[in-house]
């Protein structure tokens, strides 16, 4: 592991060199090739190199940074062509991915807890320094006082099991069962808000609204999935009161799931419906990881990888049209299938996937989903039929609004899909409808 993490570091280098940004994104795409090649061991911790490891989780949350942050550099093209900050832009994303790398392979729960916040600062830069409108100062502020406010009590929880049980890897924590009810929300709340769970979800829509296209793409891709692969580390020797405590989380999940598809219906502006249906999903992916069962946990992680592709994919769509009409809003980006009928094939492509159609990885992991919350009660069927039907209501809604009608009259000049649009799409869809062909390696045991 630590092979990698000097890869990167010796990366940062290059962000200072002119006309290195699509240098950075190669050796980045390198290093993912690198990456994917890595002998595993998915059952338990392998490639154990100081204190860093790699497990199943670990692999897959990585492979998905690195290529997230590949496809990062691959949508701002406008910014190099305005060349825009380009330097610190690429040593941002550099800082990220590094800091990202390291809050996953980690072992020591404090180096965790110090990468997780870490992580913050980059994506709080991008949004502050590359955002569009002047209320992106405001949604850092939301971004970063939601995310510190509840992160302290975890700080305080993990010095606290650090006096009791005398050890901070990730590995041991399985031979011990602490049952506090107070330790159990510290450790919680900081990864549900991160999720977001609703009510703590009023920053995510925010942060994505003012962000550029690629803090959207990380935040939607990468940062709401470090809350989920918090909950699966700690819950590990928290696991007898959370069986007590969990129907709390599941049912604000499951009716807040439904309640913000509903929400979808009401936005105008793309990014905002795009962000709120982030929200609907990772709450079926909250109430899988509560249930703490077996299908719920590879459910959980299938989804999150899903999302985390299709959702990136969604808001480089948004951001294409963004380009073209400087305009956000549902009321403008109208008839879009007059100027870009190719463009129109991935809009449908990735609307299907985010609506959890076959053959794609949110098919399997909402399966996976429904099975575990019905087996822990045959009532959540109710609350799980209404997102499941909601959430096909608001992509198609999406795609019919954007797609198809009049264009709107005040346009005076367009432009068609460029190929690097179109190879940007192709690399947000293949893996995600791809990778269900070797599903075997995560629904192993």
């Amino acid at each position: 592991m630590m092979k990698f993490l000097f890869y990167m570091i010796f990366m940062i280098p290059l962000c200072f060199m002119n006309d290195m940004f699509w240098l950075v994104q190669m050796l980045l795409l390198f290093l993912m090739f690198m990456f994917m090649n890595l002998s595993m061991n998915f059952m338990n911790y392998s490639n154990l190199s100081y204190m860093y490891s790699c497990d199943m989780i670990t692999f897959g949350l990585i492979l998905l940074s690195i290529w997230i942050c590949v496809l990062m550099i691959m949508s701002s093209e406008n910014l190099f062509k305005l060349n825009y900050y380009i330097n610190f832009f690429l040593l941002n994303i550099m800082f990220l991915l590094i800091l990202l790398f390291l809050t996953f392979s980690v072992m020591n729960l404090f180096l965790f807890y110090l990468f997780f916040e870490g992580s913050l600062i980059p994506t709080l830069l991008l949004i502050v320094g590359w955002g569009y409108q002047p209320e992106r100062i405001q949604a850092g502020m939301y971004l970063m006082f939601y995310t510190l406010f509840a992160s302290l009590p975890l700080l305080m929880g993990l010095f606290y099991l650090y006096s009791e049980i005398n050890s901070m890897m990730i590995y041991f924590l399985k031979f011990f069962n602490m049952n506090y009810i107070l330790l159990y929300l510290s450790m919680v709340m900081a990864f549900l808000v991160k999720m977001p769970m609703y009510f703590v979800h009023l920053w995510l829509p925010k942060a994505h609204v003012e962000a550029p296209v690629s803090g959207s793409m990380i935040l939607a891709g990468i940062m709401l999935k470090l809350g989920g692969y918090g909950l699966l580390r700690v819950l590990i020797f928290l696991q007898e009161i959370n069986m007590k405590l969990n129907y709390i989380w599941l049912v604000i999940s499951l009716v807040g799931g439904f309640y913000i598809s509903l929400k979808c219906f009401c936005q105008i502006d793309i990014k905002s419906l795009i962000a709120y249906s982030s929200v609907s999903h990772m709450s079926l992916v909250i109430g899988g990881i509560m249930v703490m069962n077996y299908w719920g946990y590879f459910g959980s992680y299938i989804m999150m990888i899903g999302h985390g592709l299709c959702s990136s994919g969604m808001f480089c769509l948004a951001n294409i049209n963004y380009e073209r009409l400087h305009s956000r809003s549902l009321f403008i980006n109208k008839g879009m299938m007059n100027f870009m009928p190719s463009m129109s094939l991935w809009w449908f492509l990735l609307m299907s996937s985010n609506m959890s159609s076959p053959p794609s990885l949110n098919l399997l992991g909402e399966i996976s989903l429904i099975n575990s919350l019905i087996s822990w009660s045959w009532l959540s069927m109710i609350m799980l039929m209404l997102v499941s039907f909601f959430s096909a209501g608001y992509s198609l809604y999406l795609y019919s609004f954007t797609q198809h009608g009049n264009f709107y009259g005040g346009l005076y000049s367009f432009y068609s899909g460029v190929s690097r649009e179109y190879l940007l799409l192709m690399l947000h869809w293949f893996p995600l409808n791809m990778m269900i062909l070797k599903i075997e390696y995560l629904m192993i045991n």
